[in-house]
């Protein structure tokens, strides 16, 4: 298995079939522009992959905040769902808290949707604890 990140519009192509599980609203073309777009803000799209494909893909940035000093926070992260529970899900959250120590973060945020409980467990299994509520506002 590795971890890269994707700097190419065909790394970030082969990031969508597991993408799109997540955020199944996107096109393909949709999904590589806002990547692109993104990427001018410092999202990063990071990838675990074996020989054969993606297995498992994760939107992430560098911030900083008042509350939480340096901080990465984690946009999207997925697992294809056929390649669940054969560890790829863990081994790039843990190059994600990797990533994070060697930029100086603090600490590792992310928000997981309410109806994700199987998601909320793998979280909480990694070590993440439940901090906060999120709240947004449609405009």
């Amino acid at each position: 298995m590795a971890i890269q990140i994707a700097t190419t519009d065909d790394q970030i192509r082969a990031c969508y079939p597991v993408m799109v599980q997540l955020r199944a609203h996107l096109t393909l073309h949709d999904f590589v522009t806002q990547v692109q777009s993104q990427m001018q803000s410092r999202y990063q799209l990071a990838y675990a992959s074996n020989s054969e494909c993606v297995c498992s893909v994760a939107g992430f940035r560098i911030s900083e905040s008042l509350s939480w000093g340096r901080f990465l926070y984690v946009d999207d992260l997925i697992t294809d769902a056929q390649m669940r529970s054969q560890h790829y899900g863990h081994q790039l959250l843990d190059w994600l808290v990797q990533y994070a120590r060697q930029q100086d973060c603090a600490q590792l945020h992310l928000d997981s949707g309410l109806q994700r409980v199987d998601a909320h467990r793998f979280y909480q299994r990694e070590g993440l604890q439940i901090n906060s509520y999120h709240f947004s506002l449609k405009l």
